[in-house]
């Protein structure tokens, strides 16, 4: 539940009626077993904690503001050039550039389910925004998307559905208009995807978009990347150096940098949240729940014989934390972020309990 807002008589007028974004719940007062933010239940990968402690003697001096050794390792995934690679404060940041750099005259659309800060950013910024609906298997058509003239932005895997768009679908999206910017949230994209950001060198109208958050232990961290061709990361670098010419801070530099050299760990990580992933599916199905086919690390699940906020509510009262949205098109629905084998096993076991005296 989101705070009551109370504004002093200084806030300018058009943010009057500003909702901002509500995150996850980050209960400080007791544990819990937390599957309601997409964190990952690994830690960083071991040469990542390393380096970012060994900068702990130099947080006296400013990080490097090209970011230039992290922009050389993330554009080496993707077989792309620095010059293509954005580093931001976490991939909301990165968004938020983005959206004030080419938006705010044109507008932007994006579907009906999906990432909540993208309406919360257009109503900071002033950008009028048109949402489409997912059909009704809550997947994205690309044909609905064929006469929409302002930039686009989706999240692929589609949050929070976590039902993935392959990359054909996406070039489709961009040879629609290719004078038309496309933008792609790719949050969840190491969980079973193909990253759209080598197609950065084909198409001048693409923005790829990532985080470290999720796939790479570095929630904390707050390190993401937007990918695009040279001029449109010059574009995105002038405000970004308007902004906060020092936005990543010396040890989460050090430590993403060191992550992603770590490629063993990143995909033992990834392959384990994968497997976890399809059998907590299997077993959620077994008991009766639709589970929508989730390519992230989560899963949104809905039972008949209970309510979304129902089941979150009970789950809570049994220490385990899952996610519920009141948007009514998936208020029957809960996510759940995939979390070790072990707490997967005390969710299932607490489901089980709950439906049986739901049953009563």
């Amino acid at each position: 539940m989101g705070a009551i807002l109370i504004m002093s008589n200084f806030l300018s007028k058009n943010l009057a009626a500003l909702r901002p974004y509500v995150p996850g719940e980050q209960p400080q007062d007791k544990s819990y077993i937390k599957l309601n933010t997409n964190e990952s239940p690994y830690p960083p990968a071991p040469g990542a904690a390393a380096a970012a402690a060994a900068e702990t003697e130099r947080l006296n001096l400013y990080s490097d503001p090209t970011c230039l050794p992290l922009k050389r390792a993330a554009a080496a995934v993707y077989g792309l050039a620095p010059d293509n690679v954005m580093a931001g404060n976490g991939s909301d940041e990165n968004l938020a550039h983005i959206f004030r750099a080419f938006l705010t005259d044109k507008g932007v659309a994006f579907p009906d389910i999906t990432y909540g800060f993208y309406p919360v950013l257009c109503s900071l910024i002033g950008i009028e925004y048109k949402i489409i609906p997912l059909r009704h298997d809550f997947k994205i058509a690309v044909s609905d998307y064929k006469g929409i003239t302002c930039p686009v932005c989706i999240a692929n895997p589609n949050a929070q559905t976590g039902i993935y768009l392959p990359p054909d679908g996406i070039e489709a999206l961009i040879l629609q208009n290719e004078s038309r910017l496309v933008i792609v949230d790719e949050a969840y994209i190491d969980f079973g995807g193909i990253s759209c950001a080598p197609l950065v060198n084909k198409y001048k109208n693409l923005i790829v978009v990532q985080t470290m958050s999720k796939s790479r232990s570095l929630a904390g961290a707050r390190v993401g990347f937007a990918f695009a061709c040279g001029e449109i990361i010059a574009d995105l670098e002038s405000v970004r150096a308007s902004f906060n010419p020092y936005n990543i801070n010396r040890m989460s530099m050090f430590a993403a940098e060191a992550s992603f050299k770590d490629k063993k760990y990143f995909e033992e990580c990834t392959q384990k949240i994968k497997l976890t992933r399809e059998y907590a599916a299997t077993k959620l199905k077994e008991m009766g729940f639709e589970v929508l086919p989730s390519t992230a690390n989560f899963l949104l699940a809905r039972h008949s014989a209970i309510g979304g906020g129902r089941l979150y509510s009970a789950l809570k009262e049994r220490g385990i934390l899952v996610r519920h949205f009141s948007d009514e098109r998936i208020t029957d629905f809960v996510r759940i972020s995939i979390g070790t084998d072990g707490q997967m096993a005390a969710l299932l076991q607490a489901v089980k309990n709950i439906l049986s005296e739901v049953a009563k």
